[in-house]
């Protein structure tokens, strides 16, 4: 295992923004992040980013992967893939915090009990549209 403390290797002073994102563990292949790059959804200090854009230290990463988008500072460049507690420390997350979603109640039906009745749909229906009380 990768002791968390240990130092961060030394390595150029930038490198290309896909393989950063690989590198630090943002996305899971360099494939991935090349593809996002492609697809708009890698930013730059609020540009859009291709592929072979150069990172710095200082820089503002922003990627949309899996439906949210994360916010990072570069603190540190590395050009190959380290362990998870090396990779977190460099970058700084800006990401805001996700506001918490109020799960309304779960509804469940006995093993077997068939196919609900129109009045059962109707009650289920009634349920799920109703607002969740306030917390």
């Amino acid at each position: 295992m990768s002791d968390p403390a240990a130092p961060l290797p030394t390595g150029p002073d930038t490198t290309r923004v896909d393989r950063w994102l690989w590198a630090v563990r943002l996305t899971k292949t360099r494939s991935d992040a090349a593809q996002a790059c492609r697809g708009g959804h890698v930013r730059v200090n609020d540009r859009p980013a291709k592929a072979a854009t150069t990172l710095k230290v200082g820089d503002q990463v922003r990627v949309r992967l899996h439906g949210t988008t994360r916010i990072v500072d570069v603190t540190h460049v590395i050009v190959k893939r380290v362990g998870a507690p090396l990779a977190v420390r460099c970058y700084e997350d800006r990401t805001p915090a996700q506001p918490q979603h109020s799960v309304g109640p779960v509804i469940r039906r006995d093993r077997g009990a068939g196919r609900p009745t129109k009045k059962d749909r109707r009650e289920l229906d009634r349920l799920r549209s109703d607002p969740p009380p306030p917390t």
